[in-house]
C-alpha cells in the first residue's frame, strides 16, 4: 500500500514537473526571422479614387495620404501567437503576398523558443493548400473561399490595393462603418464577398473586419469572423497595423495574435510565394 502511494506520489510530482517545464517552455518567444535582404523600391502613386464613403476616405488620407502608394507585393514578418488545442504557443511567421491575387504563410509555433509545429500554407490561382501538421488540406472549395477572405483582410498590410484593384468595390453605412465588397475569381463570373469595415472615430484609422467565413471544410454554415487592428506603426509613409488578432465569434477570443516586425514591399516573390519545402523563407 505503502509503495503504491509512494508511485502515484511519483507520477504526481513527475506530471508537475513537466507541466512546469512546458509552462516556462511557452514563455520563451522565438527570435524574429532574419531581415529580408531585399529592400522596398521607391514607390509610384495614384490619385484617391472619388465617391469613397467618408470614413473611407478619410482612413485612406490618414493611412495613405492624398496619393495612393501602388502595392504589388508584400513581405511582412514578425512575432506573437497562435492557439492550439487550448495552448497559445509563441509563434514566429512571415506572410508573402501577391497584391489581390495569393499568399503564402510561413508560421513555427515554437517551445522554449524552438520550432515545434510549422504550418505551410498557399492560396494561389485561386486555390488553397495547407500543409499542417497533421497532414495536408487542399481541393476544397470551402477552404479556398476562406483562404480568399484571408487574403482580403489581410491586405490592411497593404492598404492600397483596396482602392487600386477595380474590382473592389466599398458601400456606405454610416459615418463610422462601410462596406468593403472583394472578389473571388477573376473577371467574368467573378463572385464577391462582404466585410463589415469599422473605423476609429478619433483616429479614423480601420479598427474592425467582420465577415461570414467557413472556419472548416465539414462545416454546415460559416462562422462570424473578427480581425482587429489594435496598434499602428508607419513604414514607407503607410500606416499599417502593428498589432492585430483573429478571432472565431462563437470562441470569445483570438486564436491568433501577430505582431509586425518587418514589411517589405514590391520585392520580387515569385519564387517564395511558392516554394514548397518548410525551409524558413
Amino acid at each position: 500500500m505503502r509503495f503504491a502511494r509512494k508511485v502515484v506520489l511519483a507520477v504526481v510530482v513527475a506530471l508537475a514537473a513537466l507541466l512546469g517545464v512546458s509552462w516556462l517552455g511557452l514563455r520563451v518567444r522565438p527570435k524574429p526571422f532574419a531581415s529580408y535582404p531585399a529592400t522596398t523600391p521607391p514607390l509610384d502613386t495614384v490619385d484617391l479614387p472619388a465617391e469613397l464613403p467618408e470614413p473611407v476616405a478619410r482612413y485612406a488620407r490618414v493611412a495613405l495620404g492624398e496619393r495612393i502608394p501602388v502595392i504589388d507585393t508584400a513581405i511582412i514578418s514578425g512575432r506573437g501567437w497562435l492557439r492550439f488545442g487550448g495552448i497559445k504557443f509563441p509563434a514566429r511567421w512571415r506572410f508573402i503576398y501577391d497584391a489581390g491575387q495569393g499568399y503564402r504563410h510561413y508560421i513555427e509555433a515554437t517551445l522554449f523558443g524552438q520550432p515545434l509545429l510549422k504550418v505551410n500554407e498557399y492560396f494561389l490561382d485561386g486555390q488553397s493548400r495547407m500543409e499542417l501538421p497533421f497532414g495536408i488540406v487542399e481541393n476544397e472549395e470551402k477552404v479556398d473561399l476562406a483562404a480568399n477572405l484571408g487574403l482580403w483582410a489581410e491586405s490592411i498590410w497593404l492598404p492600397s490595393i483596396w482602392f487600386t484593384d477595380p474590382r473592389v468595390r466599398w458601400e456606405p453605412i454610416d459615418d463610422r462603418t462601410a462596406r468593403l465588397i472583394v472578389p473571388f475569381g477573376e473577371q467574368e463570373g467573378t463572385k464577391y464577398e462582404v466585410f463589415t469595415v469599422w473605423f476609429d472615430p478619433n483616429t479614423g484609422l480601420l479598427k474592425r473586419m467582420v465577415t461570414l467565413r467557413w472556419r472548416d471544410a465539414a462545416d454546415e454554415r460559416r462562422n462570424v469572423w473578427i480581425n482587429e487592428a489594435h496598434e499602428w506603426m508607419t513604414v514607407e509613409g503607410m500606416q499599417i497595423p502593428s498589432h492585430a488578432t483573429v478571432t472565431w465569434e462563437d470562441q470569445g477570443e483570438p486564436w491568433l495574435s501577430l505582431d509586425v516586425e518587418e514589411a517589405v514591399y514590391n520585392v520580387d516573390v515569385d519564387e517564395l510565394i511558392r516554394s514548397k519545402t518548410f525551409e524558413r523563407p
